[in-house]
């Protein structure tokens, strides 16, 4: 009867065991979040959940100290019953004492490490990774009145260990207090993505936010070369025939040289004066342009923008001169992709052909190519294909131009002066 008894205390020990290590990876696992919207629900359960999760830290060590109760009452009470078990079974074989006893407790301590590791550990863990919301609302309840009952214990421990850590003059972290970075959230969309839970699109927008904040004005601007002006000295005709044939929406305006802008015009407001037909002189629609710098990051333009209801900034070198510009779209862009408008011609900047090779647009960023053939590109101060692909050829760019760079060979295939606009690459590792 006595071993009996003690046979049922070995399995309320790998129960009680399993309990707080099931109770730990729960509570753990669980999302407060959630917790605090199945409140909202009604389910009464979650309250107490909710007292574990905001003082986790002091739980998981009753959690702690409720395995390390268990695990030593097992050994002290189990591999005694099933020593008690297997004697007689030995006895039978006339084998001497010593080794009976030596056999029996080997095998009495394989028996409970066995259901220690698997019923108390493994299979209670693997249970709450899997369920942890329902394992985590069940448990609650019993883990608060066990730290109830063991809290006198609790704060002497407790203030034990920070009394140790303060020596080494170091001080306890809240578990629950931990947050993740930016690349451990990029990394768990993408598993997200991977296991079907996110699309594409949403992989996309939630990427380009994270890469927002560290994007700086210059990196997406229009460059210098690429803007189209108008002068405030221009004849009305000229301007409306400048527009007309360029077909964008907004225009800086220039007095004397480029590097004098004094504003914008928006076509609206220039088409409007030609239809109504008086007073046709732009100096009445010329609209306030922002002035940022370089460095400028572009969440911080758009803070700007939506601030002041601004749609076009003007992008100021070291020296004060004009670098380039950037609209609102160009800020958009960098979260939603290309947007098309009615006068865009859609052509992607990098296309693929069938032999493997690429042809690219003068103004991609040298990261992007660097990323998509997996090699360094590194060139200070110059951010574009174009612009590093004029800083490898030993004359000015002409057509067919070529060099080759790491394991890849690079071809101009269009340049206006001394500006490349488009590049072929190919792979000449192929060959």
């Amino acid at each position: 009867m006595i071993i009996f008894i003690n046979v049922l205390i070995v399995f309320f020990l790998v129960f009680l065991n399993g309990f707080f290590v099931a109770t730990e990876f729960a509570m753990v696992k669980v999302r407060k979040s959630r917790i605090e919207t199945l409140i909202l629900q009604g389910n009464k359960r979650a309250k107490n959940t909710l007292i574990i999760v905001k003082d986790l830290n002091s739980y998981l060590s009753a959690c702690q100290l409720g395995i390390t109760l268990a695990s030593l009452g097992l050994g002290w009470v189990g591999e005694p019953a099933i020593l008690r078990l297997l004697m007689p079974i030995f006895n039978l074989l006339h084998l001497p004492p010593s080794l009976t006893h030596s056999i029996s407790f080997v095998i009495a301590f394989s028996i409970i490490t066995g259901f220690h590791i698997v019923l108390g550990e493994l299979v209670p863990k693997s249970l709450a990774i899997i369920s942890s919301e329902k394992v985590a609302l069940s448990t609650a309840l019993p883990l608060i009145l066990f730290y109830k009952v063991t809290y006198p214990v609790m704060w002497l421990f407790n203030h034990s260990t920070n009394w140790i850590l303060k020596v080494f003059g170091l001080s306890q972290v809240d578990e629950h207090e931990s947050v993740h970075t930016d690349e451990e959230i990029k990394l768990l969309v993408e598993e997200s993505y991977n296991h079907g839970l996110v699309d594409k699109t949403e992989l996309n927008l939630l990427s380009n936010i994270f890469d927002f904040t560290d994007k700086t004005v210059k990196e997406i601007m229009v460059p210098r070369t690429d803007i189209r002006n108008i002068f405030i000295e221009d004849s009305f005709d000229n301007i409306i025939s400048y527009t007309f044939n360029e077909q964008l929406t907004r225009y800086p305006v220039c007095k004397g040289n480029k590097d004098n802008v004094i504003g914008f015009i928006h076509i609206k407001d220039l088409y409007k004066q030609k239809i109504e037909g008086k007073d046709q002189n732009i100096k009445n629609i010329i609209r306030e342009i922002k002035f940022v710098p370089e460095s400028m990051s572009i969440s911080e333009l758009l803070k700007i923008f939506k601030k002041d209801k601004g749609q076009v900034a003007l992008i100021i070198d070291e020296y004060g001169g004009t670098s380039g510009l950037v609209t609102i779209e160009d800020i958009l862009e960098e979260i939603v992709g290309e947007i098309q408008d009615e006068f865009d011609e859609e052509e992607d900047a990098i296309i693929k052909t069938e032999d493997n090779s690429y042809i690219v647009d003068g103004k991609v960023l040298i990261e992007d190519i660097s990323q998509l053939l997996h090699i360094d590109i590194e060139e200070k101060n110059i951010d574009t294909m174009g612009g590093w692909a004029y800083t490898q050829l030993e004359s000015y760019p002409q057509v067919d131009d070529k060099f080759t760079y790491e394991d890849y060979e690079f071809i101009i295939l269009k340049c206006d002066r001394n500006r490349i606009n488009k590049l072929l690459i190919k792979n000449l590792s192929n060959k």
